[in-house]
């Protein structure tokens, strides 16, 4: 499995190699060129892919049943309709909460916690520049937020979900300090982009496997709006849905 590390002992390696030939032998500069083109697209593969597991060791999947989670919550007026569906379907889901909604919104939290459902830490602010932040600043954010859960149901979450899905070795290095587990998904709905609720639902189910980590978001109203038949349609093809425990077959919390 290539990683940041075997890749930068891969490019280094190169480079010398064509130097030592280059010092012999006239070259094509262009080599130069392919090599960093090269370097820079599996950088960035491996950051915007958590399975790939390029910095650091993600779970992205099980092995039996479905976990559904929601990310950037609690929301008010939200959040809550979700929590009525799933209590009404008698499902089970893992909330991926932000730490400052999480100050917010206390009462969402409690709710969440209440009904048996999991969260798991998404970061403080979950700002557009997170990823360029150094990896003291991304861990105070990560600390932040287990200490406003850990306040509102007294357990301190273990799995944390990166902002937007994107990994580098600032992070990799905070994540590996605080002891989380890296937790990504395998479907990816798009319900931040996607408003038509038949193409949502036909995205989320047409691939659907034993193992599958689906990947929503509390603030969308066409993932609302399906809800119910993805669940209904989970049930009808056989599978059942989990807990990400369950899944991953670990602890959800310290």
């Amino acid at each position: 499995m290539l990683t940041n590390r075997i890749i930068n002992i891969i490019a280094l390696i190169t480079l010398v190699a064509l130097l030592t030939i280059h010092y012999f032998v006239e070259i094509w500069w262009g080599w130069y060129i392919v090599i960093v083109l090269i370097f820079v697209t599996v950088k960035i593969y491996g950051s915007t892919h958590l399975s790939a597991n390029f910095f650091v060791q993600s779970k992205c999947k099980g092995t039996t049943g479905i976990a559904i989670t929601f990310d950037d919550g609690p929301i008010a007026e939200k959040t809550d309709r979700i929590l009525n569906i799933l209590q009404k379907h008698q499902t089970k889901a893992t909330f991926f909460c932000i730490g400052s909604r999480v100050i917010a919104h206390p009462q969402l939290v409690e709710k969440i916690h209440k009904h048996g459902h999991l969260i798991g830490n998404h970061s403080y602010l979950h700002g557009k520049g997170f990823d360029l932040q150094p990896s003291a600043f991304m861990q105070q954010e990560i600390q932040l937020t287990d200490a406003a859960i850990e306040k509102v149901v007294g357990i301190r979450p273990r799995f944390f979900r990166p902002p937007f899905g994107v990994m580098n070795p600032a992070l990799a290095k905070a994540i590996t300090t605080t002891h989380h587990t890296t937790v990504g998904w395998s479907i990816r709905s798009f319900d931040t982009l996607i408003k038509k609720e038949e193409k949502l639902f036909n995205r989320v189910t047409k691939n659907l496997k034993a193992g599958d980590i689906i990947l929503f978001h509390d603030y969308s109203e066409t993932t609302i709006a399906i809800l119910p038949r993805v669940i209904k349609h989970i049930e009808e093809i056989g599978l059942k849905i989990v807990s990400l425990e369950e899944l991953l077959n670990e602890n959800a919390y310290v």
